[in-house]
């Protein structure tokens, strides 16, 4: 064990150690609470509620709007406002339901079940209903993940608890302080596949996460612990089927194609609170840290809540913090304005005293090939960055420039500074944008 990897990555400073530490602490919101009715891919949710109605947590104030898209719930009681524009971590801005909260936190009656008592179709039914999403980024509506068209050529779920992203130490604390919630949410999801092995994916930086779950899930048929080799991207999607399975897939493929589910550590819980205890999606872990806050930590954060909430919370940005960003160092995005709601992909708030990528100052190309060494989907960064740059649409095709998955790998490992993934990254939507149109 401890050699399932997968070719290319790097090894950033993984930061974990000024939060990994830190016990997860509620935090109840003070101001009001803002829930975009896009915290998904897909459509956006259609709001059910309007100006003036009062409601309670765990209410649907937003309800799907298409197969691929999910609910949105209420996680306070309170006044609704208004439904208008606001920033989120992305710099979009998104419409939003607004509401007042009466800091009572009245909530709805929830109804729990056993799962073994439950059809596939009720377990569905549950999920899709709480609004469960990918709460590692990506957002897609898990209902529909785990209705593929052929359940029974599923061969593995994968719990990604791989956790790469430097910083990051949301899935680590849920790991470590409620294995049993992963495990219950992990089973309820093997009843649904009825070939497949569980497998709960952690990195092995995590040593005492490992040692942990081994050990409950010893006697549990269908459940094993799956050791990674620390790297990044090893949480991504396709390199985590490569590592634990040695399948490929490709941008045009599902998961599902290579008989395998991956779904986050969140979303498992997510999916165990759902099923078994009826809760509809309301709260999530958010690590805030970096050295630009005062006192890293992780709390447990009620959807809708200020980031600038959170920060305060942390002890505030120190004086020389510089930047901030909504998620991690490779894949976040970088704030303006810290007054964005947390929603159900927020999985940290990041805040440095140095800005790398501001501070950089880029050089022509030495054509060294070391984007190429480290990149995970076997491309050349450097080239399909050119093409992207000249706004060559037909080349960066032609070298497969849509396997690019966004790492950042390529813009870490560059010695001329060339921002290749920002490149890569609008070109990519570009041709996205092109082929809706065709």
């Amino acid at each position: 064990m401890g050699f399932l990897t997968f070719k290319g990555g790097v090894h950033p400073y993984d930061g974990k150690e000024l939060s990994k530490n830190s016990p997860v602490v509620k935090y109840l919101p003070k101001g009001e609470m803002v829930y975009p009715l896009s915290q998904h891919i897909g459509a956006p949710a259609a709001p059910v509620v309007q100006k003036g109605d009062h409601v309670l947590a765990g209410q649907k104030i937003a309800d799907a709007a298409g197969f691929v898209s999910a609910p949105i719930h209420s996680s306070v009681s309170g006044t609704v406002k208004g439904i208008e524009q606001r920033l989120t971590g992305t710099g979009s801005m998104v419409n939003s339901i607004i509401i007042e909260n009466d800091q009572k936190y009245e909530s709805v009656e929830f109804t729990p079940a056993k799962y073994e008592d439950l059809t596939k179709e009720d377990i569905l039914n549950r999920i899709k209903a709480a609004g469960v999403v990918g709460m590692g980024g990506a957002g897609f509506p898990t209902h529909v993940k785990l209705s593929p068209k052929d359940p029974s050529k599923i061969d593995y779920v994968l719990v990604n608890g791989a956790e790469c992203e430097p910083y990051l130490t949301s899935d680590y604390r849920r790991l470590l302080d409620e294995p049993e919630k992963v495990i219950e949410g992990l089973r309820v999801i093997l009843k649904l596949f009825d070939n497949a092995q569980g497998c709960i994916c952690i990195e092995d930086n995590k040593p005492d996460c490992i040692a942990k779950i081994k050990e409950m899930v010893k006697d549990i048929p269908r459940i094993e612990v799956k050791e990674l080799v620390t790297k990044y991207p090893q949480g991504g999607e396709r390199f985590l089927i490569k590592a634990v399975t040695d399948r490929e897939i490709n941008s045009t493929m599902l998961p599902a194609d290579a008989g395998c589910v991956v779904d986050n550590v969140d979303t498992v819980v997510a999916i165990y609170e759902a099923v078994i205890l009826g809760r509809p999606v309301m709260n999530r872990i958010v690590t805030v840290t970096g050295n630009g806050i005062k006192n890293p930590q992780n709390f447990d954060v009620l959807s809708g809540t200020d980031m600038a909430e959170l920060i305060e919370a942390a002890g505030g940005l120190t004086e020389k913090a510089v930047k901030v960003i909504s998620g991690g160092p490779m894949m976040g995005f970088a704030m303006y304005d810290v007054h964005v709601p947390c929603i159900k992909t927020s999985s940290a708030c990041l805040c440095l005293e140095k800005d790398d990528v501001a501070d950089a100052q880029q050089t022509a190309c030495i054509n060294c090939g070391r984007c190429a060494s480290v990149c995970p989907g076997h491309v050349i960064p450097a080239r399909i960055a050119t093409f992207a740059e000249h706004g060559d649409m037909e080349s960066f095709q032609k070298f497969d420039g849509m396997e690019c998955c966004e790492c950042g790998c390529c813009s870490y490992i560059c010695p001329a500074k060339r921002p290749l993934t920002q490149l890569i990254k609008s070109m990519r939507k570009m041709v996205l944008a092109s082929r809706k149109k065709k």
